[in-house]
């Protein structure tokens, strides 16, 4: 198989819980997978790491939860301790990708498609994931 072919994995990093969302093969199109809800760093990660491996995934993708600043809070720390641990899990690249307004973003999408604020609140880190995935894969083109 062709080295440009395998999937991107998008997280976004909540206190409670972590959106999902993963690339097709071609690394062209971002679709949401789950909102799984967290447990510990180390049942996490392991969880993270059993998608990764069952899904091709090559590269994941952390959304880093800058300030509008640009500096750097504690979030962004738990995100790069985070990735640390992963990283004991996994040998997929992990790249850190800004994500400044990604959940105003996708809550815009759900209200604009009439959602419920119940069902928001389901899907909404999902829909930040999936967000934060499909801005990388269209600025980070494989190949060129």
């Amino acid at each position: 198989m062709d080295n440009n072919y395998y999937k991107t994995l998008a997280l976004d990093l909540g206190e409670r819980r972590i959106g999902i969302a993963i690339s097709d093969l071609m690394g062209i199109i971002a679709n949401g997978l789950e909102t799984y809800n967290r447990v510990n760093i180390d049942a996490d990660c392991k969880y993270i790491a059993n998608i990764i491996k069952n899904n091709t995934v090559k590269e994941v993708v952390l959304g880093l939860p800058k300030n509008m600043d640009g500096t750097c809070g504690p979030r962004v720390q738990k995100t790069y301790d985070f990735a640390e641990e992963l990283k004991k899990y996994t040998d997929a690249k992990i790249v850190f990708y800004d994500e400044r307004l990604t959940t105003v973003a996708a809550e815009k999408v759900l209200i604009s498609a009439d959602v419920s604020r119940e069902k928001r609140k389901t899907v909404i880190d999902k829909m930040a994931a999936t967000i934060i995935l499909q801005d990388y894969l269209n600025f980070n083109k494989r190949g060129n």
